[in-house]
């Protein structure tokens, strides 16, 4: 048997990185349209239009606009429907939650003495989830190529056969863990049987397809509480900052099943396996913006908007297990358990998220209603995990370069106003962060919305539409084959808001 004793003291180790990819980076970095359901409604084009307690998050002069005191609270229902075609077979999972998407308020300060020009001072404070993470995928095929024996190949490939066979499982030996994993289940063999040998094979057996099965289940939040403060000149220029404090908290498990009815040989060779991962993530980020808003004309409208690179301080926990099934021609079926039950906590590390800006215009048509379009700019390429001095940290920041491009984002708001009702509709698109494309590919979303003013309360509605399609590896390394995925989110808001 080559079952060893693990080395562990307390089943909790540390280190500093473990096998980050270019997805982990992509999923801090991309922004969710969030907020209010006017904020929604109009699909987040609000720029230039400010007066909206999420508009701070497009352009923070956007609080200036305000004439008097507003607290608001927002309730959102998101439904996820997931659609995938692995190899021709299609299947579909979907998921529902109901959250807290935002709450804040904004105190306006006027300066009544008409020989000050800055005669408004606006202090703003707003909490957001800007990402709900909670999402299910299943996938499910044959493959007729590959097998997931590639994975485990990749990694063993190089390293000695000692090195796998008695490495205590601690967390800065990533690539041997994975590796070990591979050998204790017996999905590769060494060529040689001693501890010098560094090239292995495939135990699984060729000549036949390969079924598969992949589930991704992932829960959890990125958050922002933002600080702000604006003021305006004359009323015709608004100027503004935020601070703002970013929370994560992310959880994924994914189960990876293959089978295969490749003829059976001498020796027992790979049935079927499952192989489990788990990964949690932590922890907090700061970054800041600054806007500015200028009346042309009473009508017409100009915003630009700077939002620094997201500062994150993150922390990884993860957990492994593979199950395994043999088989000889002739023989019983034998199992493998390799499930050293060990959680590894890593040390934290930094990742910073590109800036962004938004160039924004607006026209007011009085009080009947307003049209506004952003354009906002992001380089994802400028991702970066740190320490750079972190051998792995290098590899995967050389991968982003390589892999990711800089963006453009297209939001379209329009509000038409009925006496105390509101007529509302938007429409945003934002191309991939990817160079091909294919990866995460463009987004395509359409809103909708009404609202109703009582006087000093205000109820607003929202509904939106998102789709957009990937094409992600189930691993990203050796076995890279995965399914096209058309996500498509649904989402309805709704905010209670209060004059003061």
């Amino acid at each position: 048997m080559k079952k060893i004793l693990f080395l562990i003291l307390s089943g909790l180790t540390f280190s500093v990185s473990h096998s980050q990819e270019v997805s982990d980076a992509v999923r801090y970095a991309q922004d969710n349209l969030t907020g209010t359901a006017r904020f929604r409604a109009m699909s987040g084009a609000f720029g230039a239009v400010g007066g909206d307690l999420s508009s701070l998050s497009v352009n923070p002069a956007g609080s200036a606009v305000f004439s008097n005191n507003q607290m608001a609270v927002t309730f959102s229902n998101q439904n996820n429907k997931n659609n995938s075609n692995y190899f021709g077979t299609q299947t579909s999972d979907k998921d529902n939650s109901f959250i807290l998407n935002q709450a804040g308020g904004v105190f306006v300060f006027h300066d009544r003495n008409p020989k000050n020009g800055w005669n408004k001072i606006a202090i703003g404070a707003s909490y957001e989830n800007t990402n709900n993470f909670n999402n299910n995928i299943f996938s499910a095929g044959t493959n007729p190529t590959n097998s997931v024996d590639q994975y485990f190949l990749t990694y063993a490939n190089g390293i000695s056969l000692g090195d796998i066979r008695n490495i205590p499982y601690i967390d800065q030996f990533y690539d041997e863990q994975q590796a070990h994993f591979g050998y204790e289940g017996y999905v590769i063999n060494p060529l040689a049987n001693n501890d010098n040998n560094t090239q292995y094979t495939s135990n699984v057996p060729a000549g036949g397809n390969y079924y598969h099965e992949n589930e991704v289940y992932t829960r959890g939040y990125n958050s922002k509480l933002s600080f702000n403060i604006a003021t305006s000149y004359k009323d015709r220029i608004f100027l503004g900052a935020n601070l703002n404090v970013h929370i994560t908290d992310y959880t994924r498990s994914s189960s990876f099943y293959e089978d295969n009815n490749n003829p059976l040989q001498s020796t027992a060779t790979i049935s079927n396996l499952r192989f489990n991962n788990n990964l949690y993530t932590y922890g907090n980020g700061f970054s800041f913006q600054l806007g500015a808003i200028a009346k042309v004309t009473e009508a017409f409208r100009l915003g630009l908007a700077y939002e620094s690179n997201t500062w994150y301080k993150l922390y990884d926990e993860t957990y492994q297990s593979l199950h395994t099934t043999r088989q000889a021609n002739g023989g019983p079926e034998l199992y493998e358990d390799v499930d050293p039950n060990v959680v590894n906590v890593y040390e934290s590390y930094t990742l910073q998220t590109p800036g962004k800006f938004t160039f924004s215009g607006a026209y007011v048509f009085g009080k009947s209603g307003l049209i506004s379009v952003d354009y906002s700019i992001k380089d994802y390429g400028n991702t970066k995990f740190k320490p750079t001095n972190d051998a792995g940290f290098r590899g995967v920041n050389n991968d982003i370069s390589n892999q990711l491009t800089n963006n453009g984002e297209l939001r379209i708001g329009a509000e038409y106003k009925i006496k105390r009702l509101s007529l509302r509709g938007g429409y945003r698109f934002e191309e991939s962060p990817y160079k091909n494309g294919t990866t995460i590919g463009d987004l395509n979303s359409y809103s909708g919305g009404l609202g109703y003013s009582f006087g000093g309360t205000k109820l607003d509605l929202a509904y939106s539409y998102a789709e957009r399609k990937t094409n992600q590896g189930f691993f990203a390394t050796g076995f890279t084959d995965g399914a096209n995925i058309t996500s498509k989110l649904n989402n309805v808001s709704l905010t209670l808001l209060f004059e003061l």
